[in-house]
């Protein structure tokens, strides 16, 4: 692929987050000239107003590609090096761009946050993308990027202060202002409606390691329902994003040859506060969760405005535990909303570390923290808006 005409090709550019992600490196990468990239989407007219809103370079290259015209990815996909996509519901719109960047050898990043898909995909694709020597992204955003890494972080931390990584994991947001995404909303209701037409399809759905093909760790925490933590003094409510992330965890811990052992226990809450009030925000809390994937949620290409992106924000903590109790903790945060703001970042980056810093990373379907790991973070704090940090 070194004879390739592009390093990047944003795929789905004319959506609300493609548009973003084009946004970013037109703009973190103005007086970059050595980073040769291009939009795509399937109308030229859309493209060219979109290059011209963002204040892309009028000679910013368009090409003209449809999920439902394979040959028309397949062209693309020779073109470049890599490719970024924001065309979901991936399980709807995305397997021939897979299949594509597969064929031709040319790595692939999306914001994938549906795991029956994705464990499909990986049965389906892995051998054939070892072969060509393509690298499968999936999970660059919200999901799964800042919880993945929160996980290697706070266990880089566990090892110093332990002398080994930690069993037990505890991944809690404290703060996250922001919409969910449109696509987010419509990978869920694909997902549902995938699995009311094969039930069989629940099985993976309910399997914390459907990630893990050939492995299968201990038992871990449902996440279902509220509960008190008397450990970090707060009621804690179900994560809608758990579903996904904790997934991607188990995969990273795998993908790295388990450094987290495999007797690891991860799960994933949010934290709603002390006595009576935490438990009524808890309550609360799963009432919302109920109302983002139904009827009122938003529809593909719609999002906040920029101010709304802007005083968006995402904080979480990371608790590793030791045996005998003790504990270290760190935080991620993010600086835009989570669903669009940071995410559009977050996968420009990890496409640029790959491209760059990461590029003997061997061939196959990886998740960007097991990929990328240190240089990962450190892209994401230079660039990108987000900290990585140990707490008392």
């Amino acid at each position: 692929m070194s004879s390739a005409k592009f390093d990047i090709v944003v795929y789905g550019a004319t959506g609300f987050t493609g548009q973003l992600v084009a946004e970013y490196l037109t703009q973190q990468y103005k007086s970059d000239n050595s980073l040769k990239w291009a939009m795509a989407g399937r109308s030229l007219g859309k493209l060219k107003a979109v290059r011209d809103a963002i204040g892309a370079p009028g000679n910013t290259p368009l090409i003209v590609a449809d999920a439902s015209d394979a040959a028309s990815l397949k062209a693309m996909a020779e073109q470049t090096m890599s490719v970024i996509t924001t065309v979901g519901p991936y399980q709807l719109y995305g397997e021939e761009l897979l299949a594509a960047c597969v064929a031709t050898g040319t790595d692939y990043f999306d914001l994938c946050g549906e795991p029956i898909w994705m464990r499909q995909m990986i049965d389906k694709y892995e051998a054939a993308a070892k072969e060509s020597g393509a690298r499968i992204v999936f999970s660059c955003g919200f999901d799964s990027v800042p919880f993945e890494l929160g996980t290697f972080f706070v266990q880089e931390e566990a090892r110093r202060v332990f002398g080994a990584p930690a069993a037990r994991v505890k991944g809690r947001v404290r703060d996250m202002r922001g919409t969910l995404s449109g696509g987010t909303a419509a990978s869920a209701k694909a997902t549902f409606d995938a699995v009311a037409k094969d039930i069989s399809l629940i099985a993976i759905l309910n399997d914390h390691f459907a990630l893990t093909p050939g492995f299968t760790g201990p038992k871990q925490p449902k996440g279902n329902k509220p509960i008190v933590e008397d450990d970090l003094q707060s009621w804690a409510a179900p994560f809608m994003m758990a579903l996904i992330n904790t997934r991607n965890v188990h995969r990273s811990n795998m993908l790295m040859g388990f450094p987290y052992g495999q007797d690891f226990v991860y799960d994933e809450m949010v934290l709603t506060g002390p006595g009576e009030k935490g438990e009524a925000n808890a309550k609360r809390v799963m009432a919302a969760n109920a109302e983002k994937t139904g009827p009122n949620a938003p529809k593909p290409g719609e999002g906040p405005s920029k101010e709304e992106r802007e005083n968006g924000l995402f904080n979480l903590l990371y608790v590793a535990i030791a045996p005998d109790g003790r504990m270290v903790r760190a935080g991620v945060t993010g600086d835009r909303d989570p669903g669009y703001g940071s995410t559009s970042k977050m996968i420009s980056e990890c496409a640029i570390c790959m491209l760059r810093d990461t590029t003997d990373v061997a061939a196959g379907f990886w998740t960007p923290g097991a990929a990328m790991q240190h240089k990962l973070i450190k892209r994401l704090r230079d660039n990108a808006g987000l900290t990585f940090a140990v707490e008392a």
